[in-house]
């Protein structure tokens, strides 16, 4: 979600090098292409639906009312939709914690998946409670079921990861407080995305005017910084493989 679908793409495209192209959802809306292959979406919708600006991660499910009566039923919000955009209908939510998700319905495309080639590398939920984050999303969104294209669910170390395949798609760590000083450390959910050179996206993006949120950091066998756009939309780079 941005304030500015041009200003985002500036700083988007030259931190990460991504080019975009609009979409079929209207003029707010543009797909970010990494050597020609879509990664990532922006809309400019924050000020008409007075969210915050923030990326946010949007999870697939066959039927968005089933999905959003699962996420009622447990005491969890439906903030907007569900809602038709284009070739499906999506809502936004969020968990018990108040961490911000969003799920949809409809037309997938094909290799828009989280870990693969210049997709996001991983996502990470800091929440409270990770076991009870985890059988919350399971159950909300069929983690661990038998149905085709479903994610592992195991414990590791001090957190929970959910796998495809060979590929982590996401961790979720607990620990998180709503009013820790540190952004990082409050219910929600962080993307984390990969770079050849982190030195260079960091330098890129402050140059762009975004800023740093935090130190680097070890990341697996590499390293990661977080960084806000010039709005204040909070990422990470990292120029490790999770």
């Amino acid at each position: 979600m941005a304030r500015d679908l041009g200003a985002a793409e500036t700083f988007y495209g030259g931190v990460f090098g991504w080019e975009f192209r609009p979409t079929r959802l209207g003029e707010e809306f543009s797909v970010a292409l990494s050597d020609g292959a879509p990664v990532a979406g922006i809309g400019a919708l924050a000020p008409r639906l007075a969210v915050a600006v923030a990326w946010t991660p949007y999870f697939a499910v066959d039927d968005a009312d089933v999905t959003a009566a699962r996420i009622r039923e447990r005491s969890a919000t439906v903030a907007v939709g569900p809602l038709r955009f284009g070739t499906g209908r999506a809502a936004l939510a969020s968990d018990r914690e108040g961490a911000v998700f969003g799920i949809w319905e409809g037309e997938i495309i094909p290799d828009w998946s989280v870990g693969k080639g210049g997709a996001p590398a991983w996502l990470e939920l800091r929440t409270r409670n990770a076991f009870d984050a985890a059988i919350f999303y399971a159950e909300v969104l069929d983690w661990a079921g038998e149905l085709p294209g479903c994610c592992q669910v195991s414990y590791e170390d001090d957190h929970v990861v959910l796998s495809h395949g060979d590929i982590t798609v996401a961790r979720l760590y607990g620990g998180a407080v709503e009013d820790a000083p540190d952004p990082q450390v409050r219910p929600r959910w962080h993307v984390h995305f990969r770079v050849p050179d982190l030195d260079e996206a960091v330098e890129t993006a402050v140059r762009l005017g975004g800023t740093t949120a935090s130190a680097v950091r070890p990341s697996g066998n590499g390293r990661s910084v977080a960084l806000r756009d010039p709005d204040g939309g909070l990422f990470t780079v990292a120029d490790s493989v999770e």
